[in-house]
């Protein structure tokens, strides 16, 4: 096969993977003129990571959606009321003028219809004008910042990797019936709003603020932020929340918490809000250890509808394990019971097209790995399922029937790649136990092609998640699912840190990075390798992005013998240099098990406990080839520190291959670096792993 022809199957592959939609959300519209309750007659609106030049923010009323359209070829942005009878209205904010971009990101967008369904709630950056163009009254300028002449080269703060450009975030409230947008008045000035719902009287509005002061850490993939919950009467608490979630009878408010500073991903609490005696509670706790098999606490945001219609259960998911399930608990009592548990049987389904009733319990052909709550409408909850085999799949379910009835699958014939899963626990040795958190285990999902013939042994690429504080789970994951279809065994590791496994086990991370999570995927490695007989020793490749890279590249100058290449996106290499330059500054202590605050210097001892810390500490020891992918806009990682290891390797003839994307930033997400970074990864794994 010809260099061409190889790029071009390989490219084809992930073209393919990559097409199918993932669902991010959805909404339900009942049908009118029909009476009952059946998924046949409620219309489910999805919002999709599909790719086109409209990006859009979709919000559901009772008989209406919402699409708030960003047209990237004009730079505009509009709300669009849409029913069955079409497009009702649509509003051009951009030009009204009343304000900056529009926030259309999962930390504060909100996109809400108020109770008498004639205005729209929505987030927007504040304008930023000179003072020739200074609006004349106060109630105007509301949502302006005013630029004095001296001031247009003054340095201004944002939000971090992925919210560039996001500073002063302001509520925003579209009249459509007037054409008009008012910017609200009253949010505190040392605060940040975002993720807003209208208050149960429909005259006020309750929102998450992120204190700004003294500065602005990242907030992308941080719960760790401190922020409080406002209203005119509901006071902010010191701690970090999010997700707040009223309920239908206007009675009670969800919401998330959890503790400022320390690990930036973690366990949370879930807190129920008293409205009418003004009183809060802990409904759900943090889990510090859960007990085999059963809940290990809450990790993930709630669903922008997750109460159940008579305001008595909140419907969730969240990382268990290797999988993610969905939970309900009770408002009264705080019982929690699995609605969709991953690491059970499958339950059964009726298929939506054929109807034809389906109940199995086969884990190769029926069961997801994986199950996500989109939302729970008219007791209509909507999951998205899947595994690392099959793509994504809508099932329904009414949550309210006296009676257990199958879940639906919306969709025609499931689609299931040719490749075997499995989850995996796994428990260090002796020698490796953390004697501050003993007897932790963690978990790993291994993907094997399928075998055409016997004696056959597949390269094995060992897959690392960042974070740390993140999750592998079993569903769909286009990169992995690529590689194995072009004949990689994948092994996803889920190390001592990541979520899904209670709050001791990411604590136990803390103080221990470079040491216990190199160990955990170590081990992870010989564990598969011993007990699969298909997998090739002689032939393991690594890769991770973010702190994935920093172990992958500590794996290589600790394991210097052992992986035939490895393929690094954006990593840590130096905590010590990237404390200046990085986003998230207060992980980096956090992360060497240091105490955090604002006025933090650093001190000689931090600085060379974070050197020893990191893979620059090894590479000397590198003989591995190794593909660096790094994001010229990274925020959170400079890239900078891909270089730092680069100019190490170069210096030692070590072999070394570095590709730069100018205008990509931490998560390298452009589909045109998507597709270059795979095909260069698979390129690279072949050369160096003597794949045909």
């Amino acid at each position: 096969m010809t260099a061409m022809m190889m790029e071009g199957m390989i490219r084809n592959v992930f073209k393919k993977l990559n097409g199918y939609p993932v669902p991010l959300s959805a909404g339900i519209i009942a049908e009118r003129g029909i009476c009952g309750t059946s998924p046949q007659n409620l219309t489910i609106m999805t919002g999709c990571s599909v790719v086109t030049p409209l990006q859009e923010l979709a919000g559901w009323s009772s008989g209406r959606s919402t699409l708030m359209v960003w047209d990237i070829s004009t730079l505009s942005v509009i709300a669009q009321v849409w029913s069955h009878n079409g497009l009702e209205k649509s509003l051009d904010l951009t030009a009204l003028n009343r304000h900056g971009m529009v926030y259309n990101d999962a930390q504060f967008a909100c996109l809400a219809w108020s109770p008498c369904e004639e205005k729209l709630l929505y987030v927007a950056e504040k304008k930023r004008v000179g003072p020739s163009a200074q609006a004349s009254s106060s109630s105007e300028s509301r949502g302006l910042v005013v630029l004095e002449e001296e001031d247009k080269y003054v340095y201004m703060e944002d939000w971090g990797e992925g919210l560039a450009g996001k500073s002063a975030p302001v509520l925003c409230v579209a009249d459509l019936s007037k054409g008009e947008v008012t910017i609200c008045a009253g949010v505190p000035s040392h605060v940040s709003p975002g993720q807003a719902l209208w208050a149960w009287d429909g005259e006020g509005l309750i929102f998450v603020g992120w204190w700004h002061e003294p500065f602005r850490l990242g907030l992308k993939f941080c719960s760790n932020r401190r922020s409080a919950l406002f209203y005119i009467d509901l006071k902010g608490n010191c701690g970090s929340v999010q997700s707040p979630r009223l309920s239908p009878d206007h009675l009670w408010l969800v919401y998330l918490q959890g503790q400022v500073f320390g690990p930036h991903h973690q366990c949370l609490s879930m807190m129920l809000y008293d409205i009418q005696n003004r009183t809060r509670s802990v409904l759900v706790d943090v889990v510090r250890r859960p007990e085999k098999g059963l809940f290990a606490g809450v990790y993930d945001s709630l669903p922008l509808h997750c109460w159940s219609s008579d305001s008595e259960e909140i419907y969730f998911s969240s990382a268990h394990e290797n999988s993610e399930s969905v939970f309900a608990v009770e408002r009264r009592t705080g019982r929690i019971t699995p609605v969709y548990d991953c690491n059970t049987v499958s339950p059964g389904y009726i298929n939506m097209t054929t109807h034809a009733a389906c109940l199995t319990w086969s884990r190769a052909e029926q069961e997801f790995g994986s199950a996500k709550l989109l939302t729970v409408m008219k007791d209509l909850m909507v999951l998205s399922c899947s595994s690392p085999s099959r793509p994504p799949r809508l099932m329904v379910k009414f949550v309210s029937a006296a009676e257990d009835k199958p879940w639906v699958h919306l969709g025609g014939t499931a689609i299931c790649e040719r490749f075997d899963w499995h989850c995996m626990i796994i428990s260090p040795s002796p020698e490796e136990e953390n004697h501050q958190f003993s007897g932790l285990s963690f978990g790993a999902v291994l993907l094997k092609p399928e075998s055409a013939s016997k004696g056959v042994k597949f390269p094995l690429v060992v897959l690392i998640h960042g974070g740390p504080h993140s999750h592998f789970s079993a569903e769909w994951n286009v990169n992995a699912a690529a590689m194995t279809k072009l004949g990689f065994a994948v092994l996803m590791v889920n190390y001592r840190g990541s979520t899904g496994f209670g709050q001791d086990g990411i604590d136990s991370l803390l103080g221990n990075i470079g040491n216990q999570d190199v160990r955990d995927v170590q081990r992870a490695v010989l564990h598969v390798l011993q007990s699969n007989q298909i997998l090739d020793a002689d032939r393991v490749a690594v890769m991770g992005g973010s702190h994935g890279g920093f172990l992958a590249c500590h794996l290589i100058g600790q394991y210097p013998e052992f992986y035939r290449a490895c393929a690094a996106r954006n990593p840590v290499i130096n905590a010590a240099t990237l404390l200046g330059t990085s986003d998230i500054t207060d992980w980096r202590y956090s992360s060497i098990g240091l105490h955090y605050s604002f006025d933090q210097l650093p001190t000689p001892q931090a600085l060379n406990t974070m050197l020893e810390k990191s893979p620059i500490a090894h590479a000397a020891q590198i003989r591995t080839p190794v593909l660096l992918m790094l994001g010229g806009k990274d925020k959170r990682v400079s890239p900078y520190q891909g270089l730092e290891l680069y100019k190490a390797l170069k210096s030692r003839n070590s072999p070394v291959r570095l590709l730069w994307y100018d205008g990509d930033g931490h998560s390298l997400s452009k589909v045109e670096t998507q597709y270059d970074c795979f095909l260069n990864v698979i390129l690279w794994f072949k050369q160096h792993l003597s794949v045909n």
